[in-house]
This record gives structure tokens, sequence and C-alpha cells, in this order.
């Protein structure tokens, strides 16, 4: 490692104008992405602009027909908080799920859609949910979001604040995970709301995206039979070492059917 400038603001505006004020510098949530690269001098930051603290950034609220989980929540506490449990068990599920436990008291909701890892879970989430990201000077819907591997919508100094989740008639989630980092090699989320189904798939392709034929067939028949006598397309999927794009379009389906038992699972 290498000698980098290190703040901790209590306030998210204060947050953003660190970074504005150097080019070079780095928010640092979890951490779970950004440590590892610069140990490796992948990245070099000249300084880094910790958000952890943030107290605007620590809460999680359910108003009505919305959940509301700040930016800086870790996963283990979007886990085991009261209100998530109750009203998106399945997002609760998810997170539970997340790497570790290590990884889950350090990672947090905001640094993982920050960085739009292609198999990272939150990102299938949030776009199934149909959730709403909050910056510190926008909203931004999940469809607008994600751009391609490791892209999105943020302005290099824009900083995630918050995520809104509308709430859902049924939602679940099912990854078939690489046994050594924990991240999915396919992850499909599924969510039943009051207009119809959507999908989210992580791991399978460069960017998590919305496979229409399985939303299609959901939305007129929310069962595991429906969603197995769907066929995927493996072009445009991801094929590597640990597995081909064939054999991810055939997983697609397949955890989708698991995803809606999950989701079944939960008390309404």
């Amino acid at each position: 490692m290498y000698t980098f400038d290190y703040q901790r603001p209590d306030e998210a505006q204060a947050a953003v104008a660190a970074l504005s004020a150097n080019g070079d510098a780095k928010f640092l949530a979890g951490g779970q992405s950004l440590l590892p690269t610069m140990r490796l001098r992948l990245a070099q930051p000249s300084a880094l602009v910790d958000v952890t603290r943030i107290a605007s950034m620590k809460t999680i609220t359910l108003d009505g027909g919305k959940l509301t989980i700040g930016g800086a929540m870790c996963h283990a506490q979007v886990a085991s908080n009261a209100d998530v449990k109750r009203a998106l068990p399945g997002l609760a599920d998810l997170a539970s799920r997340i790497g570790d436990r290590q990884v889950r008291e350090r990672g947090t909701i905001g640094g993982s859609l920050a960085n739009d890892d292609p198999a990272a879970c939150y990102p299938a989430a949030v776009l199934a949910l149909n959730a709403t990201i909050v910056t510190d000077r926008r909203r931004i819907a999940a469809d607008d979001f994600f751009i391609g591997m490791y892209e999105t919508a943020l302005e290099p100094d824009e900083l995630i604040t918050a995520v809104e989740f509308p709430l859902t008639e049924r939602a679940g989630y099912e990854k078939f995970r690489n046994p050594a980092s924990h991240f999915a090699l396919v992850g499909v989320f599924v969510a039943k709301l009051a207009d119809g189904v959507r999908v989210g798939v992580t791991g399978a392709a460069p960017s998590v995206f919305r496979p229409k034929e399985l939303e299609a067939a959901l939305s007129k028949d929310f069962s595991v039979a429906s969603a197995r006598s769907v066929t995927i397309s493996a072009d445009d999927l991801n094929d590597d070492m640990h597995a081909s794009a064939e054999y991810r379009a055939h997983l697609i389906p397949v955890l989708a059917g698991r995803a809606i038992e999950r989701a079944m699972s939960f008390s309404a």
C-alpha cells in the first residue's frame, strides 16, 4: 500500500465537497472492492473520503408503501433489520447471503451499487424491485442506473445517500454462487408487483439485466413451472472458465423457479 490522505466527514455534502476538491480522491464505503484493488496498486487514489459515519446515511425507514435504506447501511444491518424483514423479506434474505460474515459486516448497499460488480447481488434486487437510487443531487430510476460492466449513471463525485424500494406482493432471490468468491455465477431476483413481474439477473452478463421473455411468462403465470418453461438465449452472456454462456442461460430459468419458491415461503 502507498500513502494517501484519509477524511471522515459527518455530512453528505461535506463528503461530496471533499471529493470534488480532489480529482484523485475516492469515496470509501465498505471498501470490500476498493481496498483490494489498492493493495494490488490497480487503484491509487490520493485520498479516501469515508462515508460510513454519516448519520443520515445510516438509517432504515418504512413509510407507507416505501422502504428507504441509507447508502451506508452494511449488508448485515439490512439482513437483520425488522422493517426490512417484515416489508421485503426477500431483500433481507438476499443481504444475509452476500459474501461471508466479514463482508456482510463491512460492505454497504451504496458501495455495492456504485461499484456495480457484474456478479454482485444487490443490483439484481434493485432492478427487479424497481427501486430508486437517491444521490446527493438527484433521484435515478433503477432502469436508468446500470449502464455496463462496473459502469453506472453516477457522476464521478456523486454520492448514493439512500435507496428507495416500493413494497411488492412477493419477492425472492436465488443464486448459484462461485464457491471461492461467493459472488453469483448467476443470480436471479424475482418480484411480483401490482402491475406485473420484474426479474433482475446478475452474474450472467457483463451487467445486470432484465430478461423480458421471463418477465412476460411470469406476469401471466407466477409459478415455478412457468419460469422453467422459458428458454433464455445464450447470446451476449458471459463465457469463461467458471461456466459457459449456454450453462448460464440454462441456470436463469432454473434459479428463477427457485426464487419463486423462496418468495412463496415468506409470509404474505
